[in-house]
């Protein structure tokens, strides 16, 4: 019974955990889906994750599978891999915005200092995710989840920073935090 070989299960068994530590994956919902068969049903999962990095950047993913765990697992690698930068402003969004996605509406505007995010569901899920601390949202329209994380989504994709409208408008800008104006 002294064997020098490793034991069963010890190296070859260990899950590889392969995601990046400075983001996170928060699960918005778990659909559960059943076929009927000759045996009785048959039960099969969709999850909708969103991954950010707390920085700036968010994506949303889709996963189905015959277990949870498995649709969490593809929704999240989805998500990783559909990651878009989005623009924050002092902890907010730099202005108020308008997500439509399907019948999801969603409504943003920016928030003083201390707020916080005051908002709900996937919207928060998506917000949080981003890294934004203080913003109002309203969820007007449908209450899907997929169609209000997605138009939350869009929202976030069509902000603008302060200095890329200046250098549209051809109007110099003077950044605080940088002590030279920026030029058109």
């Amino acid at each position: 019974m002294d064997d020098k070989r490793p034991k069963r299960g010890t190296r070859r068994d260990k899950p590889v955990d392969d995601t990046p530590k400075d983001t996170i994956e928060k699960v918005v919902f778990i659909n559960r889906c059943s076929k009927v068969v000759k045996g009785g049903r048959r039960f099969s999962f969709s999850a909708l994750i969103v991954t950010g990095d707390m920085k700036g950047r968010v994506g949303i993913g889709f996963g189905k599978a015959n277990e949870v765990s498995e649709a969490i697992r593809k929704g999240s690698e989805a998500a990783r891999k559909a990651m878009v930068p989005v623009s924050i402003a002092d902890n907010t969004i730099p202005h108020e915005t308008f997500g439509e996605f399907g019948g999801g509406r969603v409504l943003l505007r920016p928030a003083s200092p201390g707020t916080g995010v005051i908002a709900g569901g996937g919207v928060r899920a998506v917000i949080e995710a981003a890294g934004i601390r203080d913003v109002l949202a309203k969820s007007l329209g449908s209450s899907n989840h997929s169609n209000v994380v997605k138009a939350t989504l869009a929202a976030l994709t069509s902000l603008r920073p302060k200095s890329e409208i200046m250098k549209l408008r051809g109007k110099k800008f003077h950044d605080p935090v940088k002590s030279e104006p920026i030029a058109a």
